[in-house]
């Protein structure tokens, strides 16, 4: 199959799309991916991608074609501008490809505005879109500072509904964005599919060992923004200082990390360490270092519906898991019993069971195992590609009989 896939970011971001184009190029697939400039957590162009540095390059046997695109800053409006820019930059640049494809593939973050250039690709070239939902718009804006009954929040919704109404077929990644698109954006699955595809862990995840130095650490590998609630991994971190068994590790980059920084410095913690962000070819470092690995979140009714991608890599590793989330992940967490899960926000309640974690050994070990069972059972890499082909092939298959 030739594939273009749309997406804003790309290698050398560190996304999960990456691992699904290089695989399908590697499975025999012509993948190209039109993207923008890599700029993400930092905020600014990475070095080597400015005054028009590799716009078209190769990597892995995936084309990639660039467009135009501003960093986003640390702040809402540079994130505003970067978002529109991709869209209208992506736009241009869909326009001018020449080549011809069976099929485009729009991998959907945030915004949803992202799609765009899929849609323009889909029209000019006549071929099936399919759409994979990560983020549900526009209820996942409410998590940051846009509330649900402004004027703001129904032209949001009026262009969500228009763009996910373009794609031949919505992939979700939790079953709980079915109930949303149905009963909220009316987009019926009948129509639109709405198939779950969960993600996936990239195979450096896979059977993670541990290094042994004598102190329980414990591990938060990600984004670190509104949603995420690391300042209460901070309140945490504040209420264990005294048990010297116990240290905390912040991998990761992000709008609110500095104030994290900052409230964990007011507080002369010691136990608590932030390491800013590294590639997945670097995390398997961290992930060894990690008796326990970490997931918290505000407590929201679009955060409450995802899975973070971040918890595939944490089951997969083998170890066990703190959370303090509520909705899907909770569920996910004590299904697989591979840990154990507080309310979100709960800082006392996260305290008590990392040092019930802390406290038996035996029985860690025994819950990380279950979780990277759990893993094999509903998040295989090879089955998932698999299925993703297979739905590929059948909405072609489709459009070549509806010509």
């Amino acid at each position: 199959m030739k594939i273009l896939v749309v997406s804003q970011h790309f290698y050398p971001e560190s996304f999960r799309i990456n691992d699904i184009c290089f695989s399908l190029a590697a499975r025999g697939h012509d993948v190209t991916v039109l993207t923008g400039l890599p700029n993400y957590p930092e905020g600014r162009v990475f070095d080597g991608y400015r005054h028009g540095e590799n716009r078209d390059q190769v990597v892995n046997g995936v084309h990639i074609i660039r467009c135009h695109l501003v960093g986003r800053g640390r702040n809402i409006i540079g994130f505003g501008i970067n978002y529109a820019w991709f869209a209208i930059s992506g736009i241009l640049k869909a326009k001018k490809i020449k080549d011809d494809f069976d099929l485009v593939y729009s991998y959907e973050t945030s915004p949803v505005s992202m799609v765009y250039p899929a849609i323009a690709v889909k029209k000019k070239k006549n071929i099936p879109l399919i759409v994979n939902c990560l983020d549900q718009w526009p209820i996942s804006v409410t998590a940051g500072p846009i509330p649900e009954k402004s004027l703001f929040y129904r032209f949001l919704y009026n262009m969500s509904v228009s763009i996910y109404s373009q794609a031949d077929v919505i992939t979700i990644t939790s079953e709980s964005f079915r109930s949303y698109f149905e009963t909220v954006l009316k987009l019926p699955a009948e129509k639109y599919g709405l198939v779950y595809w969960p993600q996936y862990a990239e195979d450096t995840y896979q059977a993670i060992g541990r290094k042994d130095n004598g102190i329980y650490d414990l591990l938060f590998a990600g984004n670190i923004g509104p949603a995420s609630n690391v300042e209460m991994i901070v309140e945490t971190a504040r209420l264990l200082r005294d048990d010297r068994r116990i240290r905390f590790h912040i991998v990761g980059d992000g709008m609110n990390r500095p104030q994290c920084e900052q409230l964990a410095a007011s507080y002369g913690l010691d136990n608590i360490r932030f390491y800013g962000s590294h590639p997945v070819s670097e995390m398997p470092a961290y992930y060894e270092l990690a008796d326990a690995l970490m997931i918290t979140m505000v407590d929201n009714p679009v955060v409450n519906y995802t899975l973070p991608g971040k918890m595939q890599s944490y089951l997969a590793s083998g170890k066990p898991v703190a959370g303090a989330i509520n909705g899907e992940t909770q569920r996910v967490i004590r299904e697989a019993d591979c840990g154990f899960c507080t309310a979100a926000g709960d800082a006392e309640g996260f305290a008590a069971i990392i040092r019930q974690l802390a406290d038996d050994p035996q029985d860690r070990a025994g819950r990380g195992e279950n979780g990277r069972r759990y893993y094999r059972d509903h998040f295989d890499k090879e089955k998932l590609l698999d299925q993703l082909e297979e739905l590929f092939a059948e909405r072609i298959r489709r459009k070549e009989k509806a010509q």
